[in-house]
């Protein structure tokens, strides 16, 4: 006889085996021990007895304390009792049922929660079986069940992660190699020690970003070099008082940006250089908004104050309307006043951005394996495939094998800015590496291994996914407010207009588009049309780019589609309006866009009974899917519109041509 029985309070509870407490609870007797090792119980045997107190822990260990359990009635010999008539036996068991439901009712067993687990990008069967404790050919053998045919060897996709998460009660969470290494160093802080600051000159066209770069090289990084030729490398460094700053060598915000929208923080201070004789200008308001946007602290340079018509006040204030308030008008951003000319407050700024930098706590770790990133990257006639490192943590040393991308490689020399060799490049240092087989892209991520095999598996698994053009992740577009709004928490938006006042009525009906769960965020808006560096940072923020009477150029129009990045343009006010009612109103229908996919020549037509008309074709260009419409062209006009039904390559049947 089976019934529900809540579980007992400690004082009521007698001494229970270990098998008998899995058999009670629904669980393994492998369970059970694993649970009592991990609560300090030396498990010796199944028939060990349990204590009241440590099986009141096992159960709050399993979650089950406040749940019911269905316990097995042992079976005992009762004296013989004389039976009723049939009838009547079966009139108090239909009453039984209705006066004691609870008694009767089938209790659940309680679901264990599933087990999250972070698993390597390309981890095989094997190593997944190592980690989980599952057996390996219990997993196959699960997989086949499925339709899945696997080795032990063999790198897992994510799909098949999922399959086995499920089937094994876990969830798996796929992490980059990169991510793994990170997650390996935390709580290693006792050996963290400062690092110099990585800095970002930004600022508006002729206002003296260059200038600037230029007088702090010559001046901070010459004299620390007699002779020495600075070669363009990406990054330099600048000593002040025994202590390092790394400008990064690329003024504007456009490297910046590209770095960020491929997920990587390079930067640590952002240099705002405004002229004192100009004023905020335009490129100022972009530089600001992707500072904002990386949430990167920036300290303000007023250039050009040994100009007679200068007049730094009016900076502070233009400033402050935009959100930028310095510290002598009551606010927490840093501003010097400069002339990148003649050098004066020059050193003044080096000195706030170590104090910025001070404030940041800005530390890593030495001792670790290497960890860096692609600044800049080039083919050398005589020195093959070289890349310029920024090394964000660790010490990265000649002979080091490391992982970038889909390349293992091994640091075969280390240059300097002038082309000098070193034996090693530490915190916050940039590098030139020597070692790649080939050019490696801007931005990727560079990490120094141990085990090469390993990273050999990571990079080829690596390659076989870039081989699928897995298409790029896909940005929010105005449609997704119609179609998924309860997912939609935040929606960021690019205005651009042909004047300002245009810009200003956009953003008045967009902000119509606010509710309760819904925030507009208006993250960049400026007269002109839609640049690439607009793109960029929509890309990088997750934004809508949003036009009205202007048209973009060609360029941008492919940097958008390349990036994902849904760009909307308006000629007249009302068709803006009509969208935006539509999305208030759940009516926007999702655009259609047509995509080629290839052209078929038909060669021969066969007649087969009960099948119909079968086109024999010729793949001219592209490719046919079997899931794809076609059009059937003649002399230029469409005779035909429809959906493939069958497509056979001889005598198979074939997804593709």
């Amino acid at each position: 006889m089976r019934y529900s029985l809540p579980i007992m309070k400690e004082a009521q509870m007698e001494k229970i085996r270990v098998y008998e407490a899995a058999k009670k609870l629904g669980k393994s007797v492998y369970e059970i021990r694993e649970v009592l090792t991990s609560l300090g119980v030396n498990v010796k045997s199944n028939l060990q007895w349990i204590e009241p107190e440590i099986y009141s822990k096992l159960l709050e260990k399993l979650g089950l304390k406040k749940q019911e359990i269905v316990i097995e009635e042992e079976k005992k010999e009762a004296p013989r009792k004389e039976f009723p008539p049939k009838g009547e036996k079966r009139v108090r068991e239909e009453v039984t049922k209705k006066e004691f439901p609870e008694k009767i009712k089938k209790i659940e067993k309680p679901v264990p929660e599933k087990r999250v687990l972070n698993v390597r990008e390309g981890i095989t069967l094997k190593e997944l079986s190592e980690k989980t404790g599952i057996k390996a050919k219990d997993i196959i053998q699960r997989l086949l069940m499925k339709g899945f045919i696997v080795t032990v060897n063999q790198a897992l996709e994510n799909n098949l992660l999922n399959i086995i998460g499920k089937e094994f009660g876990f969830e798996f969470v796929p992490i980059s190699f990169e991510e793994e290494i990170a997650l390996e160093e935390v709580g290693k802080e006792e050996k963290l020690v400062p690092r110099p600051p990585v800095v970002t000159i930004m600022g508006h066209v002729d206002h003296g970003k260059t200038t600037l770069l230029d007088f702090i090289r010559k001046t901070k990084v010459a004299e620390s070099e007699a002779g020495g030729i600075t070669q363009h490398i990406g990054a330099y460094r600048v000593k002040v008082k025994d202590r390092y700053i790394t400008f990064l060598d690329t003024p504007g915000h456009e490297a910046f940006t590209r770095m960020r929208a491929r997920g990587a923080k390079v930067t640590d201070i952002v240099v705002l250089v405004v002229a004192a004789d100009d004023g905020v200008m335009p490129q100022t308001l972009e530089a600001i908004n992707h500072a904002k946007a990386g949430n990167v602290p920036i300290i303000v340079a007023i250039n050009k104050i040994d100009k007679p018509n200068a007049n730094p006040e009016r900076v502070k204030q233009q400033l402050s309307q935009h959100g930028i308030v310095v510290e002598d008008w009551g606010g927490d951003v840093v501003s010097v006043e400069i002339s990148a000319k003649t050098g004066q407050g020059v050193d003044e700024l080096l000195e706030m951005i170590l104090l910025v930098g001070d404030l940041l706590e800005l530390k890593g770790n030495p001792d670790r394996l290497a960890k860096g990133i692609i600044l800049e990257s080039k083919l050398d006639p005589k020195k093959g495939p070289l890349a310029t490192v920024l090394i964000q943590n660790g010490t990265l040393r000649e002979g080091d094998f490391f992982l970038c991308g889909t390349e293992v490689g091994k640091v075969r020399a280390l240059f300097n800015e002038f082309g000098h060799r070193m034996d090693s490049a530490s915190l916050s240092t940039p590098v030139v590496v020597m070692g790649f087989e080939k050019v490696p892209a801007v931005g990727e991520t560079f990490v120094v291994v141990k085990d090469v095999e390993k990273a050999r598996q990571i990079a080829q698994f690596r390659a076989e996914k870039s081989k699928a053009k897995v298409p790029p992740p896909r940005k929010i577009s105005l449609e997704d407010l119609l179609k998924r709004p309860e997912e939609v928490k935040e929606f960021n938006v690019i205005i651009k207009g042909d004047v300002q006042g245009t810009v200003e009525v956009v953003e008045e009906l967009l902000r119509r588009l606010e509710r309760e769960k819904l925030k507009i965020n208006i993250i960049h808006k400026a007269e002109g049309p839609p640049s690439e560096s607009d793109v960029l940072l929509a890309s990088a923020s997750n934004s809508v780019i949003v036009a009205m009477n202007v048209r973009p150029p060609r360029k941008v129009v492919e940097l958008a589609d390349s990036e994902n990045v849904d760009l909307r343009i308006y000629n007249v006010i009302y068709e803006l309006n009509e969208d935006i009612r539509r999305i208030v109103e759940g009516l926007l229908e999702p655009e259609k866009k047509e995509v080629y996919l290839g052209t078929a020549e038909v060669r021969q037509i066969f007649k087969i009974a009960k099948v119909g008309t079968v086109a024999g074709c010729f793949v001219k260009d592209g490719k046919v899917t079997i899931d794809s419409r076609v059009r059937i062209i003649r002399d230029g006009k469409v005779v035909y519109e429809g959906k493939i039904s069958s497509l056979k390559r001889f005598k198979d049947d074939v997804s593709e041509v």
